[in-house]
């Protein structure tokens, strides 16, 4: 469902970027930097959502046995498209400063490991 919209407004803005989405290209500076933040983030949120529902957190960590691993999920575990939307929009906000913060520090500084994210 995302890709396609995503392909189509691509295509359509291909030749020439708004100025309204110009700010979007810092997470092409460092894409990453963007990748390896993103996922613990996530995954915390996951936890705090799931100790919020259910008070526990214990089957994010283990497996009651070696056919379910590597976690069994609690009942009514999951949200619709749209919340998975609205936590990909917040996840996206949140380290956009954080990714705008080390693209200007790759433009300042000129180290080798720099070049990796």
């Amino acid at each position: 469902m995302m890709l396609g919209p995503a392909m189509l407004f691509l295509g359509a803005v291909d030749a020439r970027i708004p100025q309204w989405l110009r700010p979007v290209l810092v997470f092409g500076e460092v894409p990453m930097f963007y990748y390896l933040l993103h996922i613990p983030l996530i995954h915390l949120l996951a936890v705090i959502v799931c100790d919020a529902r259910y008070g526990q957190v214990h089957w994010m960590f283990e497996s009651p046995t070696v056919g379910q691993f590597p976690i069994t999920p609690p009942p009514g575990w999951g949200f619709s498209l749209p919340i998975g939307c609205l936590v990909w929009a917040f996840v996206v906000v949140v380290l956009y400063p954080l990714c705008r913060w080390f693209a200007s520090s790759k433009q300042r500084r000129s180290d080798a490991w720099l070049s990796y994210f």
